[in-house]
């Protein structure tokens, strides 16, 4: 059974060598719990979700997301994916899944190299999904590696929501 206090620390020390400038300059927010018996990290932006109150448990959302789990544990992996969540419903876009999904694959896979185990071979709502192996000592680092590898490719959801942008004609 795992310890989720031990985990959710683990990726607390990780969040917090997270750069705070780079995350105020992205407008990205942190957020570290328990989703679906697993301990995540999620990178998000309130732009992002039609609910500003609640962003982590919207239903139409886009975040970035890293975890851990009994079965990833024991397999001494660590995940991490995209989630893109009833995106046609997204305030001020006129979105379909498939077509997001696809017009974000093809600009991410320029960078697919930069990530261990990627396939981005998932329906729509997993805009991509990977795996990273660790030993315990360093899961820290490997949390921190995959979020700042997120940092640097979080600008393509933005990119590829523009394209699906609602312009108003004048």
């Amino acid at each position: 059974m795992m310890d989720y206090e031990y985990y959710l620390e683990k990726f607390r020390k990780s969040a917090d060598q997270i750069d705070k400038k780079m995350l105020r300059k992205k407008h990205l927010e942190i957020n570290i719990g328990v989703t679906l018996n697993s301990v995540v990290l999620k990178l998000y932006k309130t732009e992002w979700t039609n609910d500003k109150t609640d962003p982590i448990n919207a239903k139409t959302r886009i975040f970035f997301a890293i975890w851990v789990n009994d079965e990833t544990i024991k397999r001494n992996k660590v995940f991490y994916n995209i989630h893109a969540l009833k995106l046609r419903e997204l305030n001020g876009y006129s979105i379909t899944s498939r077509a997001f999904a696809n017009s974000f694959r093809e600009d991410f896979m320029k960078f697919e190299r930069n990530w261990k185990n990627v396939s981005v071979e998932f329906g729509p709502l997993t805009l991509m999904e990977g795996w990273e192996h660790f030993k315990n000592e360093n899961l820290e680092n490997s949390i921190l590696k995959l979020a700042d590898n997120f940092l640097s490719i979080e600008y393509l959801i933005d990119k590829t929501l523009k394209k699906f942008e609602i312009t108003k004609s004048s």
